[in-house]
Formats: structure tokens, sequence, C-alpha cells
């Protein structure tokens, strides 16, 4: 499973801003048909964005496509439907139940890529662990902002920490890289990266974007420090001398968690 540490949004009606997107630096690249484009221009932004897509060579672009409960979402699985894309993932807003991911499934070709599934509601967090544990499901997003209007309630960091554990719980469950909402606000670029630290804390490894000088923070908070490398070495070397026996390190037992613990932070090593 590649590790991804940041994705980052572009508008689908900026086609200026496709390829400047791709150079951002992000793991990923998400072109949004969604909530970045008005009813009026959508059904123009699609033609596009399929046109764009099917020249370039960038092998890490997604696509967000409308949700399936709007007549947009429908033209767009339309619109996939014939044509001849090889992409890496669609990304799924709102997701509320395992049997949207299974219609997405019906109507799109493996060529498609795996899907991005969005929880932002409280059907979708209820139903997390049925949506996660389908096959085409490799990434799942909070999307916290949607999750508020839905249950109405704020956006301190306090208040999502329910969701976002049990997220956590259900993506490592199943094998689904888990990604936290975008840091709506782009010029606290101090908080965005204070905030990924607290969800990577809690086992969120990965952040979405909405602007490229909000990568940078990201990559900083998510990757290993150099000390932090340093001791998973060292409990890596005590752990393969001891033959992978219980190992004393430092006046502290090295069992397998931590060893596991100490594989997942060199995989985010860059």
């Amino acid at each position: 499973m590649t590790h991804y540490r940041s994705l980052l949004f572009v508008p689908g009606n900026r086609a200026d801003r496709f390829e400047k997107a791709c150079q951002a630096g992000a793991d990923l690249v998400c072109i949004d048909l969604e909530d970045a484009v008005g009813p009026d221009e959508k059904a123009q932004a699609r033609k596009d964005v399929l046109k764009w897509l099917a020249e370039t060579s960038h092998p890490h672009v997604s696509l967000r496509i409308n949700s399936l409960d709007t007549p947009y979402g429908i033209d767009d699985i339309a619109a996939l439907q014939s044509c001849a894309l090889t992409l890496p993932y669609i990304m799924i807003p709102k997701v509320a139940s395992r049997e949207a991911i299974e219609d997405v499934d019906k109507a799109l070709p493996d060529n498609l890529g795996t899907f991005v599934g969005i929880i932002e509601s409280a059907a979708g967090l209820v139903h997390c662990e049925d949506i996660f544990a389908h096959s085409r499901v490799s990434i799942g997003m909070y999307g916290s902002i949607d999750y508020a209007g839905d249950v109405d309630c704020d956006q301190a960091w306090e208040t999502h920490l329910y969701a976002r554990s049990r997220l956590v719980a259900a993506a490592s469950a199943f094998d689904v890289q888990l990604f936290d909402v975008p840091h709506i606000r782009i010029r606290d670029l101090d908080d965005c990266e204070a905030t990924t630290r607290q969800a990577k804390a809690l086992g969120i490894h990965a952040r979405a974007a909405i602007h490229p000088a909000q990568i940078d923070r990201i990559h900083a908070a998510l990757s290993p420090s150099e000390a932090e490398i340093a001791y998973a070495e060292k409990v890596i070397a005590a752990d393969k001398a001891a033959g992978g026996n219980v190992v004393l390190m430092d006046g502290k037992f090295i069992e397998a968690p931590v060893v596991k613990k100490a594989k997942r932070v060199l995989a985010f090593r860059r």
C-alpha cells in the first residue's frame, strides 16, 4: 500500500491551474467537479476536465465527481462511462452507505481506479465500517465541515474527536488510508500544521489541501523527525538482533506493536 501524505484540490473550472497543481509538490492531485464548481459551470467544467485528463501524463491526478443524489453526479457517471480514461482514483463525496459505493462500482469500469470515499454526514459515520470494507475503497477522507452542518455542531477540534477516532479505527481495520479535512483558513499555515500534528497523533497520517502553500506544512507535520527515524532504526535493529523475540532496549521492552510502529515511521521517511 502506498503511503500518501497530501492531496491538493484544484477547481474543475480552472483549467489554467491544473498543471500548476501537479507541480505543487502534493503526493496526489484531485480535480474537483463538486464543491468548487457552481451549477452553471458544471457541464463545461466536466468537458474541460475530461479532455485534460485524457491528454495529461501525470500519474497522480484523480477526480472528484458530484454527489450521486444530484443530477450533476448522474451526468458525471454517464460521461465517465463513455470515456477511455485511466485514473488512480475517483473521489466520491457524501458517501452515506455501502450501497452508494456498490452503485458506483457497478457503473464505472476498473480502469477508472479505486475509490476515495468521503465521510461527511452522520449516516456516513454510522456506516463507515461497511463503506471502508468495500474492496474498491482504498482511501477515506473526513469532511468535518459538511459533517458539522449535518449534525449541527461547531468546528472546534474537540467536537470532532469521536468522529475522527471512529474513522481511524475503521480505516485501520480495512487497510484504508485516511485523509483529514483541508484546513479552510489558507493564510493560517501555523494552525494548518498544528492541527495536522493533532490528526497524526490520532492515527491520521494524510491531509487534503486547498492551496499549494499548505503542502509543505502538511508534509512537515506528517514526516518523522530525525530523532523519530533514529529511534525507529534502533528498534528495528534490536528486534532483528533478538530474532523477533522480546528484547529490552533503553529500559523498555521491545515487542511486536513497537516494531510495527517503527516500521510505519520509516515508511513515511522522505
